[in-house]
């Protein structure tokens, strides 16, 4: 990298510059990939005009589309992880209030931006480079269900366990689908009060 691409410049520094145009070209990502008439064709020129850079730009911060496309998964997922563990944790202590904070966070996260649901559930992706991110964020999440209900109901792992993570994080994930292209006719508010009564119900046969 030019080190004179870091100097500061206008007042600011060129750090900042640089995660600003990082910020810029994961957006125009998600734009192509969460697109509502499909994903666009991820190409570097694409990508650089939706952002408005210039395509040397683009190579300061991803080796290849690949590589972008995987960035822009692994924000969504961190946005969507980081606020939905925060959402549990300052639930009270209840098995209920804490399943239904975490589920509607989730719920709407993806509900006040369609794009990121797309990327995460959309048939269109499930055949290019994120197929193998869906497969991985989905044995965390199952990871992650499993750790919180060894914690709040003071367990020991076991297959049982597993296996209700398993099917919990897979419905979840097949009903999220069909509510976010419509198949599934229900208002976010019962979408998350009835997820909330399965999550609970299937909790008691840990």
């Amino acid at each position: 990298m030019d080190s004179t691409s870091l100097r500061t410049y206008g007042g600011v520094a060129g750090e900042d510059r640089q995660a600003g145009r990082r910020a810029q070209l994961l957006e125009a990502g998600l734009r192509l990939l969460g697109a509502p008439e499909g994903p666009h064709e991820l190409t570097v020129r694409g990508v650089c005009r939706e952002a408005g850079l210039a395509a040397r730009y683009f190579y300061e911060n991803f080796a290849d589309r690949d590589a972008l496309a995987r960035a822009v998964y692994d924000r969504v997922i961190e946005e969507i992880a980081a606020t939905t563990l925060a959402a549990v944790q300052a639930a009270p202590p209840d098995a209920r209030a804490k399943t239904q904070a975490g589920l509607a966070n989730l719920v709407r996260h993806i509900a006040e931006d369609p794009r990121r649901g797309r990327l995460l559930f959309s048939p269109a992706l499930a055949a290019t480079v994120l197929a193998g991110k869906r497969a991985e964020s989905t044995r965390w999440f199952v990871q992650l269900l499993g750790l919180q209900a060894r914690e709040f109901y003071g367990i020991e792992t076991s297959a049982r366990l597993e296996l209700i993570s398993e099917v919990l994080v897979g419905g979840l994930a097949q009903a999220l689908t069909s509510w976010l292209n419509g198949t599934l006719d229900m208002d976010e508010p019962g979408l998350v009060d009835m997820c909330t009564d399965i999550f609970v119900r299937m909790s008691g046969l840990v």
